[in-house]
């Protein structure tokens, strides 16, 4: 997949950013750049590569490994109502936001 300067174009005005030419060549070839590392990880063969869960789990096989990971617990209290009381838009509990994509 290569992206062209006219797909920049439209992907900043859909996230509202206004680039200069050297910033939009920048982009493009960045983008690039990581679309083509995407190519490549996708033509690896990974038959009878089992997949995992958590990166943690390939070590599991080898030796046992635990985690010490600590309950789960409130720290602090729900704020919710405080952190929307600035939103222009609240409905249940949610933030209302104008839509964006066509």
């Amino acid at each position: 997949m290569s992206l062209q300067p006219a797909d920049i174009a439209r992907i900043a005005n859909l996230a509202r950013l206004e680039l200069l030419d050297a910033e939009s060549d920048r982009l493009l070839q960045q983008l690039n750049a990581f679309f083509d590392i995407v190519t490549q990880i996708g033509q690896v063969d990974t038959r009878g590569v089992l997949p995992m869960a958590h990166p943690l789990d390939a070590m599991r096989e080898t030796s046992p490994l635990t985690l010490r990971l600590r309950d789960d617990q409130v720290s602090e209290p729900n704020q919710r109502q405080a952190n929307q009381r600035s939103a222009p838009a609240v409905e249940n509990g949610l933030f209302l936001v104008p839509k964006v994509i066509e």
